[in-house]
């Protein structure tokens, strides 16, 4: 006799990244999250994190859990596990602190050497950060995607970004952040995510 496992959806997801900032950019990037209902857009969160800094757990917990939207997130959406260059999230600490899984989602896998010798060679306190990174592991490929997850299984990995992406591979929420960012920033949008 078969077994149905069954698997949560997720319909209130917000999805976080950063603006742009030139390479010499020292001091604060503003990051945007993009809240969404389904496919709809509910509303925008802002804030700041300092470049290669160690704040962004800190803010990103702030920002989804102090909002108006935070009685009804069921999921956050990072593109890449840093934001601003090299402030790395603590992923997991984050799904403890916010009591929600969190999908890590890139288009590509990321080159770890490099980023492992990135940070333990020119960053501040690189090797706290390649031991979050290396804590949360290798990234998966995924629907189309490369995903690190906490707190939700693979079928519902896949069922977040085949449910959240319309068009091309990245999920809504975090194209939306993505182009919310750039334009803010710039002036206009562009690129992708």
């Amino acid at each position: 006799m078969a077994t149905t496992e069954r698997h949560r959806t997720f319909s209130h997801i917000v999805g976080f990244d950063d603006c742009p900032f030139p390479r010499g950019h020292r001091g604060d990037v503003a990051i945007v999250g993009a809240v969404f209902s389904g496919l709809r857009l509910e509303g925008v969160l802002s804030g700041r994190v300092r470049r290669d800094g160690v704040n962004s757990t800190r803010e990103l917990i702030r920002l989804a859990g102090g909002s108006c939207f935070a009685g009804h997130l069921q999921l956050v959406l990072l593109q890449g596990i840093a934001l601003a260059g090299f402030n790395v999230v603590d992923v997991p600490h984050l799904h403890a602190e916010l009591g929600l899984p969190v999908l890590v989602v890139a288009r590509r896998a990321p080159h770890r050497e490099a980023m492992r010798r990135a940070l333990l060679e020119r960053i501040p306190g690189g090797s706290r950060k390649w031991a979050l990174v290396e804590r949360l592991g290798e990234m998966e490929p995924l629907a189309g995607v490369y995903v690190q997850r906490i707190g939700l299984s693979e079928a519902e990995a896949v069922g977040v970004i085949r449910a959240t992406t319309p068009h091309g591979k990245i999920p809504e929420p975090l194209r939306v952040a993505h182009l919310i960012a750039g334009g803010v920033t710039t002036g206009e949008s562009r690129g992708r995510v």
